[in-house]
């Protein structure tokens, strides 16, 4: 009996050095953050911050992969797919990683099982946008407006956040605004500019260009704080809905099983990353709030939001298949 304990001892101090090793010399090649959505929404901005410092870091190339479909299924799939050796990441948020579990009735991966969560980045709200030269300037235009005629909206598709953000207004102000979804945020918001469709709810980053050349109007963010990087964005919650608050998380995983020790040394070095200056102002310029977390309360917070969100799509009544 003595000597079976010695020996899984030994067995497991072996195993511990051989983690602890991995880590040291993690990592040793370069590494990939895949991207389940188009170029140039919130996901991507943040990934391609976090991938230059973190190759900075390293010392070794560490490249941002977009690969969109699916409303983000397709590129979760292939990274729930991938070796478990940390050297593929994934660049998530509460849309793909919390919403589609409930949206899809077939998904080839389980959101919060295939996974590993590392690292949370940051928050990011997202905002309401009307056309510059519209007419609804205002949360108390759109609800007038809304109550005179048809008024649409656009979205990166059907069970995306920026569907619920619609639905959860039209829930909070008693009007009804028809969803109009895209494969995507862009060509919304170049329906929205066409003047297509009269609003689009959409992520910071994905306006902030457009909103600082005065091409569209930001009506109100949906986070019950104001955005620290545009103050001047009044929130839903300020319009009388004193409950509305939505501020999305964006953070990095991995596939389920890569050994405990790389995930920790991943976390502390984007920890450590996030806390600079140089990344806190970037991230303020899309309107992103540095967030925090460890691995443990990175999945905690999943399975919340997973259980909370699943009773936005449930009340909303949102389906792909």
């Amino acid at each position: 009996m003595f000597n079976r304990i010695r020996r899984w001892f030994a067995i497991a101090t072996l195993a511990i050095a051989a983690s602890g090793a991995l880590a040291q010399d993690f990592p040793n090649r370069p590494v990939k953050i895949l991207v389940p959505q188009t170029p140039g929404g919130a996901s991507d901005a943040l990934a391609r911050i976090i991938a230059q410092k973190l190759s900075d870091k390293w010392g070794q190339p560490v490249v941002v992969e977009n690969r969109a479909g699916a409303g983000g299924n397709l590129g979760m799939e292939v990274v729930a797919n991938s070796p478990a050796d940390g050297y593929t990441l994934l660049m998530s948020y509460v849309g793909t990683h919390a919403i589609n579990g409930s949206l899809y009735k077939k998904l080839p991966f389980d959101p919060e099982h295939d996974f590993a969560p590392v690292a949370t980045l940051a928050t990011l709200p997202f905002v309401m946008v009307s056309k510059a030269d519209s007419p609804l300037k205002t949360v108390a235009d759109v609800i007038a407006a809304a109550k005179k005629s048809q008024l649409t909206y656009g979205s990166a598709g059907n069970g995306s956040v920026n569907h619920l953000l619609g639905e959860m207004f039209n829930s909070a102000a008693g009007v009804k605004l028809t969803h109009v979804p895209y494969r995507g945020a862009a060509p919304a918001m170049q329906d929205l500019m066409g003047g297509q469709i009269t609003l689009v709810f959409t992520s910071l980053p994905s306006a902030s260009g457009a909103i600082k050349n005065g091409i569209l109007h930001p009506i109100a963010v949906t986070s019950a704080k104001r955005a620290s990087s545009f103050a001047d964005i009044p929130t839903i919650a300020e319009a009388g809905f004193k409950d509305f608050d939505v501020n999305p998380w964006f953070g990095l995983f991995t596939p389920a099983k890569v050994p405990t020790s790389i995930i920790r040394k991943i976390n502390a070095d984007v920890n450590e990353i996030v806390k600079s200056k140089e990344v806190t102002d970037k991230f303020a310029a899309q309107g992103a709030e540095p967030y925090l977390t460890d691995p443990r309360e990175f999945a905690a917070l999943l399975k919340a939001d997973i259980s909370r969100w699943g009773k936005v799509v449930k009340a909303s009544g949102a389906s792909v298949d």
